[in-house]
């Protein structure tokens, strides 16, 4: 009789958290290729085996998705790394995606058990070993499908597009996505540079998207070229899904933002990511870079246009933000890689006027020194200006990475209901105003997270299975068996059942 596993304890696990590989800031600043180089097999092992496998999961709980974190975990303990993959593909697509780009720090990780006493367990670390063993490996979860006769749309093909038209093509429906740009990917693709997010990491989940069934279609601006309510009549579809993104850059609307050399950080990493504007000439896509470029916002975003920017050759590239590094958005990870590289950073600074020259071209940048004060609503302390603190530093070129908004295309062209911030209105379901239209992800919220997104374009095609009448086990039949008016564990309800749908 084989002896049961020793428990562990906080004690008894590795005490430091698994340091993972990086490229030397100096040498990875010159190029586009990817600063984590990720867990080896002894890495990943001893990382794994740090997790104390608590019966509460405070980790699963933290994961917008609800991924088996112990479980996947446990796997890759027991040396399974194909029954780790396959757990974590029950419940999120893109594992090599989203170990590399997850906010695990605020959600995973952030209430891990470990991470009370020690570090936590580095989840998302963990997940991009498994991951890449898979894309490196050939392995994917194609179950066997049975065609519903259903044909089901999905607009946007970034991560709430892409976790959708997954779980339809798995129940039987013919799904088409349609993407305004050239590739499939949405904000993986034209948002994240090569360094943090491979295209061929993307490339390669997509690919076992297509394995599914699933078909793209590129180059297709929904809204212009056809509007929601055709997609429903014209073309044919049972149900569509709305998974756009928000991707409509704002700006602060101080003077000079209409200079030459001023633009914003989407249309920055948009060139350069998928249109390959970094490999100009050998690309034909055009981009100025500056040679002193000062980056508005301390996001994610904000953090990716300052270290494109160091990469496409800038001598000088300053931060600009209104609050302290405390309240900076972006990763603390993304911060320190930025730091490591060469990136000035000038908290506590907000822009009030961005100066040109004769020829209309951005000369420089004058700020105010801020201090905090009290909190507003967002519950961070609120910027004021220092009164007789300007100044102005030179600068060619300005980045507005401050937020998106929702592009209003498809609020213009169609009858679906928005929100006095001009995102799409929907229900509790993701159900919108318009019958069989769903939508989801930061369309709906406001930017988030990729696998927010992710668990939206999931809770969508749930509700679009239960619209069709298409008998999803998950969320149709219940532990009912022996109960009365059962026969033979069928209930009642059951009896004599046929699909009907109500044009």
């Amino acid at each position: 009789m084989a002896m049961a596993a020793k428990k562990k304890t906080i004690r008894t696990i590795p005490q430091e958290r698994t340091p993972v590989q990086e490229q030397d800031p100096h040498e990875r600043a010159t190029n586009f290729t990817e600063v984590s180089c990720g867990y080896n097999l002894q890495e990943a092992a001893r990382e794994a085996e740090r997790c104390l496998m608590c019966p509460d999961q405070p980790c699963v709980r933290g994961c917008p998705v609800g991924i088996d974190i112990p479980g996947f975990i446990r796997k890759i303990t027991e040396k399974h790394f194909h029954g780790a993959y396959d757990i974590l593909t029950d419940t999120n697509l893109l594992p090599a995606i989203c170990g590399r780009v997850c906010p695990q720090e605020n959600q995973c990780e952030g209430v891990c058990t470990v991470g009370q006493t020690l570090e936590p367990v580095a989840i998302g670390r963990l997940e991009r070993f498994v991951g890449d063993m898979a894309i490196r490996e050939g392995w994917e979860s194609v179950p066997y499908i049975e065609p519903s006769g259903f044909r089901v749309g999905i607009v946007g093909s970034g991560p709430a597009g892409m976790a959708c038209a997954a779980d339809l093509a798995k129940a039987g429906c013919e799904v088409v996505v349609y993407e305004a740009l050239h590739q499939p990917g949405g904000v993986l693709k034209y948002g994240i540079p090569d360094f943090r997010l491979p295209n061929e990491v993307i490339d390669a989940e997509i690919d076992k998207l297509r394995r599914l069934g699933i078909r793209f279609e590129c180059n297709t601006l929904v809204g212009r070229l056809f509007t929601i309510e055709q997609m429903l009549t014209e073309l044919g579809f049972h149900a569509v899904f709305i998974g756009t993104g928000a991707g409509y850059p704002s700006f602060m609307g101080i003077p000079g933002e209409s200079l030459n050399g001023v633009l914003s950080a989407n249309e920055l990493l948009t060139r350069c990511n998928l249109m390959r504007a970094r490999d100009f000439p050998s690309f034909d896509t055009p981009l100025m870079p500056g040679k002193h470029v000062a980056v508005i916002g301390a996001g994610n975003t904000a953090m990716d246009a300052l270290r494109v920017s160091l990469r496409l050759g800038a001598q000088s590239v300053h931060c600009i933000y209104r609050r302290s590094r405390n309240e900076a958005p972006a990763r603390v990870e993304e911060i320190h890689h930025a730091e490591e590289e060469g990136v000035d950073f000038n908290w506590l600074t907000s822009p009030v006027e961005i100066l040109g020259d004769s020829d209309n071209r951005v000369r420089a940048l004058r700020c105010v020194k801020m201090e905090l004060g009290e909190p507003d609503e967002s519950g961070r302390r609120r910027p004021v200006p220092v009164a007789g603190s300007e100044f102005e530093f030179e600068t060619d070129m300005v980045v507005f990475a401050i937020g998106t908004n929702a592009n209003p295309i498809l609020g213009q062209t169609s009858k679906l209901g928005l929100n006095r911030r001009g995102y799409i209105a929907t229900d509790e379901d993701l159900a919108t105003s318009i019958a069989g239209v769903y939508a989801g992800g930061d369309i709906v919220t406001g930017a988030a997270t990729v696998i927010e997104a992710m668990g939206a374009g999931r809770k969508a095609a749930s509700s679009i299975k239960a619209y069709l009448g298409l008998r999803d086990s998950g969320t149709v039949y219940e532990e009912q068996s022996g109960a009365p008016g059962h026969r033979f564990g069928i209930g009642a309800g059951e009896h004599g059942f046929a699909r009907l749908h109500i044009g």
